[in-house]
């Protein structure tokens, strides 16, 4: 890590969602923790003042669903411009899926992309181990070694499993060991359309992907998850109406589950595909307006517990290309803090619960599998780690992607006027953003 130096962030709304704490306050910060919040001592020198009037001071963000490309793009420098894109829109901590190239199969690959990461002094990077080797969904990879060389959990990114019998093995593997097993709930036959089933795509000739797709994964995910004991489970990217449900009488049943939905599903629906818009080309695919009502009514009351970007950079060539074919994802973790702002003033929701979607939610989710990692995310307290982001949030700014730190400039939300905009990012108390 760089040099860290005492900072005193003056005058500040101080928002803690977790505990409940909303004042105005001085935060002061110290050897990379926060040294006190409101009863600032007289003697307190800092080496830096950061004015924070008028704005909010709130914990880092934590983003569960990051793309950063790497390894496979290296020569392209996408760790650099993507843990560049993430501490700009105010993420401290992320959470990178295993689909890079090669796969996160190997402890050897993992171990290298946390040296890379912590060697950019950005960003905490908590990555994510294949379930499965090469992702294939035939063979188990070594959790034990992958958790070792740092994977907070195990996932199959957007490859569904299409074997139930590998899937109850890898929860019986998860459960007798504690870890986490993190899957997209989809049907591996009835997934592999390009949009929402339903008349648009029927209209513009497009191979749906029905609802079904996902219900019938969450039915076997959770009968599954009763026949195993103890397995914890998060559901990634939710995208329906039926799905919210059934996670929500899953809560009610006792299962350990937790879900997230990314701020694409939250925001648009298949409507926004427009004139074939290869930049709404997304996974999961946009819906109708019934499940996006469902889903922002989930987020709020808890069902669903984490907004994530699923921030995905694509680039230029493979956008270009006709709808169906050109690769889906869209660049996101820049838009994460205004779209929760955006989705609190939109439906009434409070901005505590619209930033604990985004921060201590979030670090809920990934609970013990950080182990005594844990008090360094999600939370703005006394003697915790100083992670923080200082926004305005009432400035507004319009989406432009040539202006986005991302090398991937594509996104649904291009020409939007968003709220809030991030003056400053702490992580380990020191200034990793600056506006």
């Amino acid at each position: 890590m760089k040099t860290q130096t005492n900072i005193l962030i003056k005058g500040g709304r101080v928002i803690d969602p977790a505990s409940g704490f909303d004042e105005i306050a001085d935060v002061a910060l110290a050897d990379g923790v926060v040294l006190a919040i409101k009863n600032v001592a007289s003697d307190f020198r800092p080496a830096q003042t950061i004015d924070a009037s008028g704005c909010i001071v709130a914990p880092g963000l934590v983003d569960l669903a990051v793309r950063l490309r790497e390894p496979g793009h290296e020569h392209e420098r996408m760790l650099e411009s993507e843990l560049a894109a993430a501490v700009a829109g105010g993420v401290t901590s992320l959470v990178c899926p295993p689909d890079t190239d090669p796969v996160l199969d190997e402890p050897g690959l993992v171990e290298m992309l946390r040296y890379r990461a912590e060697k950019q002094h950005q960003s905490r990077v908590y990555p994510l181990g294949a379930l499965t080797r090469n992702l294939a969904g035939e063979t188990l990879t070594e959790m034990l070694q992958l958790t070792e060389a740092g994977c907070v959990a195990f996932s199959q990114a957007e490859v569904p499993l299409a074997s139930t019998q590998v899937l109850q093995r890898a929860f019986q593997y998860a459960s007798t060991f504690g870890y986490a097993v993190w899957l997209r709930p989809q049907e591996f036959f009835l997934g592999q359309g390009v949009a929402a089933s339903g008349a648009l795509a029927t209209r513009m000739g497009l191979a749906g992907v029905p609802v079904a797709a996902e219900t019938i994964a969450l039915h076997t995910i959770f009968e599954l998850m009763k026949e195993t004991a103890d397995v914890r489970v998060h559901l990634c990217r939710l995208s329906s109406a039926a799905g919210v449900a059934l996670v929500r009488q899953a809560k009610r049943d006792g299962l350990n589950v937790t879900c997230d939905v990314s701020i694409n599903s939250l925001h648009l629906t298949d409507g926004d595909l427009g004139y074939f818009d290869s930049r709404a080309r997304l996974n999961p695919p946009l819906r109708q307006q019934r499940d996006r009502d469902a889903l922002r009514a989930g987020l709020a009351d808890g069902t669903i517990d984490a907004l994530v970007s699923d921030h995905t950079p694509v680039d230029e060539d493979a956008k270009a290309l006709p709808f169906a074919e050109s690769e889906p994802g869209a660049t996101g973790v820049e838009l994460l803090l205004s779209l929760a702002l955006k989705w609190s003033a939109d439906s009434g929701v409070s901005l505590a619960r619209a930033l604990a979607v985004i921060t201590s939610a979030p670090t809920a989710v990934l609970g013990a599998s950080l182990g005594k990692r844990q008090d360094r995310v999600g939370r703005l307290v006394v003697g915790g780690v100083a992670d923080l982001c200082v926004f305005d949030a009432g400035a507004a700014w319009t989406v432009q992607p040539a202006a986005l730190r991302s090398q991937g400039k594509h996104t649904p939300f291009s020409g939007y006027e968003l709220p809030g905009r991030v003056r400053c990012t702490v992580i380990g108390g020191r200034v990793a953003f600056q506006a």
